[in-house]
């Protein structure tokens, strides 16, 4: 832990001196185009650390499902430790049950899931009812603590999926888009939990069934492991473009309506292909 914590410091402070003048032109030159009410956040960077582009990365925004990828994280980081395993059977109530993203709600209590699958629904439709069960299983305070640790203290969970009376009381899961990059650039380098754990998580991401965001206008051979959020008030993305050197993204989108939104985040992620390809 005592290396990934230098590894998780030494890119933040190396990234801040490198620059892709070219990215960050065409990004400027887009971004000049859009409305005046859009506001928008975004990193772009190598997977070892080094920025390409970024528009607010370190604010604070509201995840929607992109704090999946944090309780992911805490998941296999709890079958690491052989708290459970990932074959082991959870068994649906009626109770778990909850709107949002997701078909599990919508089978009948006692069907019996994996963790594995529970897991998997997770991030590939962004199961609502998965990701409560899953987040009831290893605990709220445990994805914090391990987002803390390895120094990601803006990747907060805070609420379970789909709790309204939460919402109203102003209570709201968080991230930003440089913490979110990092992680994501650590699983994609084994630096956590075991190597055979962290393909399992780049398979799930990869295989993210919401296409209308970063993939929108990106060749469909191009793997993308990502994970989407939606609110009302917000899209993201957050995911690695497997190119010939691959890299890491987040785009956070406000002020604008999801089609649009889903457009901006789509039109950024053609651009930085296009420039990093």
């Amino acid at each position: 832990m005592r290396q990934l914590i230098f590894f998780v410091l030494f890119t933040h402070f190396s990234s801040a001196f490198a620059q892709h003048p070219v990215l960050e032109q065409r990004l400027a030159d887009y971004l000049s185009q859009l409305p005046s009410s859009v506001n928008l956040n975004y990193r772009i960077e190598s997977l070892d650390g080094n920025l390409y582009a970024s528009r607010s990365p370190d604010e604070r925004v509201p995840s929607a499902s992109i704090i999946k990828i944090p309780i992911l994280v805490e998941v296999m980081e709890q079958v690491k430790a052989q708290h459970f395993e990932l074959t082991d059977y959870y068994t649906l109530q009626n109770t778990d049950k909850v709107g949002g993203a997701g078909t599990i709600s919508q089978q009948a209590e006692g069907k019996a899931y994996t963790y594995e699958e529970l897991a998997r629904q997770m991030m590939i439709s962004s199961d609502n009812t998965a990701t409560n069960v899953l987040i009831r299983k290893v605990g709220r305070e445990a994805v914090n603590g391990r987002m803390k640790l390895m120094g990601f203290s803006n990747l907060q969970l805070n609420r379970v999926m789909m709790d309204t009376a939460a919402v109203a009381r102003g209570i709201e899961n968080y991230v930003n888009a440089t913490d979110i990059n990092r992680l994501l650039s650590l699983i994609y380098q084994r630096k956590v939990v075991t190597p055979a754990l962290c393909d399992l998580m780049v398979a799930f991401l990869l295989d993210n069934h919401d296409t209308t965001t970063l993939p929108s206008l990106i060749p469909p051979q191009i793997g993308i492991a990502h994970k989407t959020g939606t609110l009302t008030y917000i899209r993201g993305d957050a995911g690695i473009i497997f190119t010939q050197k691959p890299f890491a993204i987040s785009v956070f989108v406000r002020g604008v309506p999801q089609t649009q939104a889903e457009r901006i985040i789509g039109e950024v992620g053609k651009i930085c292909y296009e420039v990093l390809k």
